[in-house]
């Protein structure tokens, strides 16, 4: 398919969302589509979005959960199979670093019970008050959550509602509501799997059996399933209680504590669709709050004439609600506008008439659509918090701020606060939940402690160190460049600020460090991630770049690297000059905020082979160094680029993956081309059709693959004819990124809500009986620098298909002069991996090296001693 076809066609997709536009519901803005013409318009919280729905904006709501489905039936059927169960998931962490929580709930009777949503990592507990936290939800198909409801009556009964109601950074729809009736020791599916987002759950404290649900709907897209629904069996069935409009959701609810048949709703007027920057609506006059005094059979919407904002005056966007437990005639409403909080509105006489408490706030960011939450102290009607960027404050209803919590980062809190919740015998006894996951406050939120222990991360990227094992590197959603050096989970950093992405370890030297944040802000650090400097001098600043901008290393030279904007630039000199080395390689004109690079690959086997990959679905290839390149998209997907991954040993078999769920058949997401992309063909085979987000080849059999999506981690034994899941105890988490170690034989993926993951690949099913060692392999020793002893690994490959006993093998050390100190190995060994320890008892300090011979190949390796 050429570029004039593909134009032709997205033309035609392009005039039946614009009459979708023009003739849908009547509540939509109908504005004409105008896309800015500016660089890097695509907001971060419709990035995954519009990745997901590049180029149709719009996709089938059962993809996901008949994805997860697939996934379901492969663990079941790894699970059933005794010889695939001899790999397990070890936990990288971090632990001590955060993700985002939405949602903190109190058991009322035993308050040391405490369970906590993550918005893509599924639900936690806690028996010791919040200070340590445990995963229940894991086994379940969904982790993205909105809220958690208890039962007050009997807090052993749980309701989970999936899909965080935000709409931001990750935009993964949920799966309807879920019960548990122990505590969440087990939960079974009770209904709205149409709902995609959950704002709020209410069980009636008088009755077990009432239950009502605040669903908010789908992010970007108009759905009927918006609204307040209500069961009176306990979740088994459920009814339509509050409807508006398919574009109005309810994103808040509220009951009275001394009558449960009068609840108030705060309804968001929300279509943030991907496609037209202009008819995307954060705001709009059906937004409000709305009340009912007969439990939900009838709903008011309260009269703006009584001192509420009035839509025909001002923009309604998101609204926070929060009700008085030792006043119910006191509510707390704060008012957004579709960007910024503009207002806190306080009612005495539950609703008839509403006071302005304030229409300024230090703290309050804009997008304060993505926070919303309001909360009243339990005893105190006057005093009242409010989550936004910050954490504000006031103990006199809003008319003035004690506090103000936020970019300083003061008393070990993080910005971005979604949750808040009172200690239900001890009002002075607080935990918040934000971006940095959970603190707990005991002097009613004064001082915070520091973040408590959840691993929730949000990966984007992670990066690896050929020379220490045991370091791991990510780039995370709101939680910065992080780093740990020893692989314990609970000693990660933060090396550099904002959202992280590519993250480069130099493989010759380990002080040397490529990050990046958002829109491709690439630093370099040379003394290990203590310290960075700007490092795009050369890159056009004019020219777009990706939220996730990519970042690429030669393999055969460290000094060399990559970084795409819509043109492709090279440094030779480690990033202290950039030169573009390709025109522009994307021609997406449509739509302004694409037309990046995403991907960018070199192959091992011969530098001047490189590949790249765009949003825009386009896919090149020079064979010169850049010289020359040409587009290799054809018969491939007009989906968005997600990787590009050259085979280790033959720079003509190349891989390809794309994102997007499917709009209406089911689509190929992985390709393969043994002919550097003339002819490509789909090896996605029996794979869930989720995005394809990770790709990664195995060093000793570049049969083996190994694939991160939307549902979970998979491997390949026969070069992607058939695929598995790798092994079955990894949570069902969004697989954002995949890495096999250089030297040692482990796999990495960072998850995008569960932290970072590894896994050892020596006793992965299928992976050491059934391949044989390709590759002449040398590890780096570990620990390095050691004393008084350290690891060497090394592999011996193959040499016929025989799988002949090899010829003698030999692993000597020498000291920094040359002379031979240790003779570790002297004999013929097989085609395998082999480990030898290494004791340095009679050796001083110093540098020594480390060689390995067999038949005419040699690998040396520098390893120091410290005594």
């Amino acid at each position: 398919m050429n570029t004039n076809s593909r134009i032709n066609i997205l033309l035609l997709i392009l005039s039946f969302i614009m009459f979708y536009t023009f003739f849908s519901s009547s509540n939509i803005n109908k504005q004409s589509p105008n896309f800015s013409q500016s660089n890097n318009e695509l907001l971060p919280s419709e990035w995954q979005w519009v990745k997901r729905t590049f180029p149709y904006y719009n996709y089938d709501v059962k993809a996901i959960s008949e994805a997860r489905n697939s996934l379901q039936q492969l663990k079941e059927n790894k699970i059933l199979s005794k010889k695939n169960q001899n790999g397990n998931w070890e936990f990288v962490g971090p632990t001590n670093i955060g993700g985002r929580i939405v949602d903190i709930e109190f058991n009322p009777k035993e308050p040391n019970i405490v369970y906590a949503a993550s918005a893509t990592g599924g639900v936690f507990k806690s028996i010791d008050t919040g200070e340590t936290w445990f995963p229940i939800f894991d086994d379940q198909p969904n982790l993205s959550i909105g809220d958690i409801g208890i039962d007050p009556s009997n807090p052993s009964t749980i309701y989970v509602g999936t899909g965080e109601a935000n709409g931001g950074h990750n935009n993964f729809p949920g799966s309807g509501i879920y019960k548990s009736n122990d505590a969440g020791g087990n939960w079974k599916f009770i209904g709205l799997d149409s709902t995609a987002s959950i704002g709020r759950i209410i069980v009636d404290p008088n009755n077990s059996k009432n239950i009502f649900v605040a669903a908010v709907g789908s992010y970007f897209k108009p759905n009927p399933e918006r609204g307040v629904y209500f069961s009176n069996d306990g979740g088994d069935s459920w009814s339509k209680s509050l409807f508006v409009s398919d574009s109005t959701g309810a994103i808040d609810l509220v009951m009275d504590p001394t009558n449960s048949n009068i609840l108030f709703a705060a309804m968001w007027e929300r279509v943030r669709r991907p496609i037209f920057k202009n008819s995307t609506h954060l705001d709009g006059p059906s937004g409000g709050i709305y009340k009912t005094i007969d439990g939900g059979n009838i709903w008011s919407k309260l009269d703006e004439t009584n001192g509420l904002p009035n839509s025909k005056m001002k923009k309604i966007g998101r609204i926070g609600l929060t009700i008085s437990p030792s006043d119910s005639k006191t509510l707390y409403a704060t008012y957004n506008d579709g960007t910024q909080l503009f207002g806190i509105y306080k009612t005495t006489d539950q609703g008839q008439s509403w006071s302005t408490m304030t229409n300024s706030f230090s703290g309050s960011g804009s997008f304060s659509w993505f926070f919303g939450q309001v909360r009243v102290h339990p005893t105190k009607p006057e005093t009242v918090f409010v989550l936004d960027v910050s954490l504000i404050k006031s103990i006199t209803s809003g008319t003035s701020w004690d506090f103000s919590y936020g970019y300083s980062g003061p008393r070990n809190l993080h910005v971005d606060h979604h949750a808040l919740a009172f200690h239900p015998n001890n009002s002075n006894y607080i935990i918040s939940g934000n971006d940095g996951g959970i603190n707990i406050s005991i002097d009613e939120g004064v001082t915070w402690s520091k973040p408590k222990k959840l691993p929730i991360t949000q990966f984007y990227e992670i990066g690896l160190d050929k020379l220490n094992p045991n370091n791991f590197y990510g780039g995370t959603q709101d939680n910065n460049t992080i780093q740990a050096l020893t692989g314990s989970g609970n000693d990660w950093k933060s090396i550099l600020g904002g959202d992280g992405f590519y993250v480069i370890v130099d493989p010759n030297d380990s002080d040397i460090i490529y990050a990046e944040s958002q829109f491709g802000n690439l630093a370099k650090s040379t003394n290990r991630g203590q310290s960075f400097f700007g490092a795009l001098n050369g890159i056009n600043s004019s020219e777009p770049t990706n939220w996730s901008t990519p970042v690429a290393i030669d393999p055969n030279n460290s000094k060399v690297l990559y970084y795409g904007t819509n043109k492709l630039y090279r440094t030779e000199n480690g990033t202290t000059t950039w030169t573009a080395i390709s025109k522009q390689l994307t021609d997406w004109t449509i739509d302004k905020r694409l037309g990046t690079l995403t991907t960018i690959a070199v192959a091992p086997t011969n530098s001047k082979v490189i590949y790249v990959g765009a949003d825009d679905g386009n896919i090149s290839v020079t064979e010169n160094y850049g010289l020359t390149w040409e587009n290799i998209s054809e018969d491939l997907p007009l989906r968005w680029v997600t990787r590009v991954v050259v085979d280790p040993k033959n720079e003509s078999i190349v891989y390809a993956t794309f994102s997007g769920l499917r709009w209406k058949d089911a689509e190929a997401k992985v390709f393969r081309s043994t002919n550097k992309g003339t002819t490509w063909e789909s090896i996605s085979n029996n794979l869930p059709d989720a995005p394809v987000n990770a790709f990664a080849i195995d060093n000793r059999n570049s049969n083996t693959l190994y694939l991160g999506n939307d549902v979970g981690a998979f491997i390949s034994l026969d070069a992607g004819n058939s695929w598995n899941i790798l092994e079955a105890e990894l949570p069902n988490v969004v697989v954002s990124d995949i890495k096999v170690h250089p030297t040692e034989n482990y796999l990495a993926i960072g998850t995008h809500g569960r932290g970072m993951y590894k896994i050892s690949l020596e006793n992965v099913a299928g992976i050491k009986n059934n391949s044989k060692p390709e590759i002449f392999l040398l590890s780096q020793n570990f620990p390095n620098p050691f004393n008084p002893s350290t690891k060497i690994k090394y592999t011996i490959p193959v040499v016929d298909a025989n799988f002949v006993t090899t010829t003698n093998v030999t692993l000597k050390v020498y000291d920094a002069i040359g002379r031979e100190v240790k003779t570790l190995v002297n004999k013929k060994q097989s085609a395998g991996n082999y480990k030898v320890n290494f004791n340095v008892k009679n050796l001083g300090s110093g540098i020594y090296y480390y060689s390995l011979r067999i038949n005419n190949n040699t690998i040396t390796k520098k390893m120091i001693v410290l005594k």
